[in-house]
C-alpha cells in the first residue's frame, strides 16, 4: 500500500519525514487551502491511502475539515492539545500516533544504541 500524508506546513513536514520512511509521499496545505490547492493536493495523491495530520487547534481543525470534503475516506491522525501543532510533537508521540494507525511499517524508530565515542 502507498500512502500519503498531508500536514499544514513545511515544518510539520520536517518534523514527520524524521520518522517516516522516504516511501510516504508528504504533502502540505500551507495554510488553509483555496479550491485550487485542494485539486492539487488530490493529483498528488492519486490513488494512495490518504492521512490528515493536522494541528488540533481551531485553524487546523478548520483545515482537516476542507481536506475532509476533499479526501472523504482519508483516515485522521491527531496530535494532543497542548503541543505547539504537529511540528511542535515529541516525536515519540507522533510514533505512538502512526503506530495507532497501523503505520508500522513506514515507521523508522529511533536507535536505541548507545552512542559510540
Amino acid at each position: 500500500m502507498s500512502i500519503a500524508i498531508i500536514v499544514e506546513g513545511k515544518n510539520d513536514k520536517s518534523r514527520l519525514k524524521r520518522v517516516v520512511d522516504d516511501s510516504v509521499l508528504i504533502l502540505c496545505t500551507f495554510g488553509t487551502p483555496s479550491s485550487l490547492t485542494l485539486d492539487e493536493l488530490r493529483k498528488k495523491a492519486g490513488h494512495k491511502h490518504v492521512y490528515l495530520f493536522t494541528d488540533n487547534d481551531a485553524s487546523g481543525k478548520k483545515i482537516r475539515s476542507l481536506l475532509r470534503d476533499t479526501f472523504p475516506d482519508a483516515e485522521q491522525i491527531y496530535t494532543r492539545k497542548g503541543y505547539a501543532g504537529v511540528e511542535g510533537t515529541p516525536e515519540e508521540y507522533i510514533i505512538q500516533q502512526l503506530e495507532k494507525a497501523g503505520l508500522d511499517e513506514y515507521i523508522i524508530y529511533p536507535s536505541t544504541e548507545p552512542a559510540v565515542e
